[in-house]
């Protein structure tokens, strides 16, 4: 069992004796997810999202990449532009699926000649759901071989995913910890999570991951809930189990959106409350190009805009 430090059991005990998030540090380092817009409309309200976070000064946002390399072009352009007139560093999504090892030296070329200098490499999901991975006849097995063949190319900051509650397709929690050494081992600079609604899950899953030898920085991921429906489809994907006491809590909320956002924010943000109180300091945010519950919530945790919009990350 690990050794709890006195100062995590001071700012327990502070957590529980004091209002929630008065007077905290602000010592807490975020980053944010964005998927690229299908039109002008969401085109807008990704800029709009970027615009409001940019001032939390974020360690890096990221923009995911489409199942079978769907979004492939759209990732390209979203990150290009991030690059090219914010001062965020951007890192683009990138995975294995349908991709030879010419084609993935390709992209990170061109990525890297843009500027880029992090991917968060994956495996990736089939292009068709419920379908099983196949890897390409001349490409990567999977995310720890991505990982190495990037290295091998620039030295990139990579970032790969973790499982608290085991991927869906792992054999065992011990077979998955492995992966995601051998990802480690490869050259990844840190996991994310995938979302999980338990504190408790992600400090367990890093005793388990230490434990097995794994010493690289592992960042919860969150995704703040304000579908219910959607986010079951989400956690179906990813092995993520969602509490019959979140279900509940959103009854009778549908045809108010408001009340929603408020509800989701405190669910999310307690959470993370409970997280800080156990050490931990970086935090990455779902954000489903929506600033407002991401922005909230880390106000929440002491974090503070600094400068109005892009020109303050520039």
């Amino acid at each position: 069992m690990s050794t709890v430090p006195f100062s995590q059991l001071e700012e327990a005990r502070r957590a529980l004796d004091t209002p929630l998030f008065a007077d905290l540090a602000g010592d807490a380092a975020v980053s944010f997810e964005f998927f690229p817009p299908k039109t002008e409309k969401m085109e807008e309200s990704l800029w709009a999202a970027i615009q409001t976070l940019a001032p939390l000064n974020p360690r890096f946002v990221s923009v995911t990449y489409g199942a079978g390399g769907s979004t492939r072009e759209r990732t390209h352009q979203t990150v290009e532009r991030i690059v090219a007139e914010t001062g965020i560093p951007a890192a683009a999504h990138l995975t294995c699926v349908e991709a030879s090892k010419a084609d993935i030296e390709e992209i990170a070329r061109a990525y890297w000649s843009a500027g880029v200098r992090h991917i968060v490499a994956l495996r990736g999901d089939p292009p068709t759901q419920g379908a099983s991975f196949a890897p390409h006849p001349d490409g990567y097995r999977n995310a720890a071989e991505l990982v190495a063949g990037l290295k091998a190319i620039h030295p990139f900051e990579i970032s790969v995913a973790a499982y608290p509650e085991s991927h869906p397709e792992a054999v065992s929690l011990e077979s998955d910890l492995a992966n995601l050494k051998a990802k480690f081992d490869a050259g990844a600079t840190r996991a994310i999570t995938q979302f999980f609604f338990s504190p408790e899950t992600f400090f367990r899953f890093c005793d388990k991951a230490r434990a097995a030898g794994i010493e690289g920085e592992i960042v919860p991921g969150i995704l703040p809930v304000s579908n219910v429906a959607q986010t079951r489809k989400f956690a179906a994907m990813c092995g993520a189990a969602i509490p019959a006491w979140m279900d509940r809590l959103f009854e009778g909320l549908d045809d108010h959106p408001a009340a929603r956002q408020l509800v989701a924010a405190t669910v999310a943000a307690e959470m993370c409350r409970r997280l800080y109180a156990g050490g931990v300091r970086e935090f990455h945010f779902y954000t489903l190009n929506r600033a407002e519950l991401a922005f909230s919530i880390c106000h929440l945790l002491g974090l503070r805009a600094k400068g109005a919009g892009l020109e303050a990350a520039a």
